[in-house]
């Protein structure tokens, strides 16, 4: 594609709402296109998820608010986020952190895979953060209850369904 045509993409895309890197099955940038579009396509492309611990390993879940569009009402083990245009894993595991959690926090990397077992494919950057529990003021547009977990206690809820479907890869990569 032309640097001009790759403009009028990203102007195009720009109009229909978040920016998102398009990649290909090794996560090589594609184009820039709108998230909407991305899903609605089923075009790969990139997620960042982050699983805070306590000072004694435990992991939060989060409830999603009942307006969130994908899986409302329902625990997941992470907090988690679309990757912006032009941004690397580790600044958008930092920036979901901060915009749910209310938390500024260094992420450390635990893994980066291809997530073909979701609603919408995708490329999964897994960051972990340690979360003081008294600083966390949650995005209530976003998340509506938090509560700490063990690892165990976490993937025997997600065996009985109650966490999201994309929390099984996630807690089947963390340790614990």
């Amino acid at each position: 594609m032309t640097e001009a045509g790759e403009r009028l993409g990203e102007a195009a895309a720009k109009r229909r709402g978040e920016l998102v890197d398009r990649v290909d099955l090794l996560d090589q940038v594609m184009a820039v296109t709108s998230r909407a579009d991305a899903v609605r396509h089923g075009w790969l492309h990139r997620i960042v998820a982050v699983v805070c611990r306590d000072g004694s390993g435990r992991i939060l879940l989060v409830r999603r608010s009942p307006r969130h569009p994908r899986f409302p009402g329902r625990l997941e083990a992470f907090v988690a986020g679309a990757v912006k245009a032009g941004e690397s894993y580790e600044e958008a595991a930092a920036r979901e952190v901060r915009e749910e959690l209310g938390v500024r926090v260094a992420a450390r990397r635990v893994d980066r895979f291809l997530n073909l077992d979701s609603p919408t494919p995708h490329w999964m950057g897994l960051y972990e953060c340690q979360v003081p529990a008294a600083s966390i003021v949650a995005d209530d547009r976003e998340i509506v209850q938090v509560s700490w977990h063990s690892v165990g206690a976490a993937r025997t809820l997600c065996a009985a369904g109650v966490l999201t479907p994309e929390s099984r890869p996630v807690l089947c990569r963390i340790s614990g």
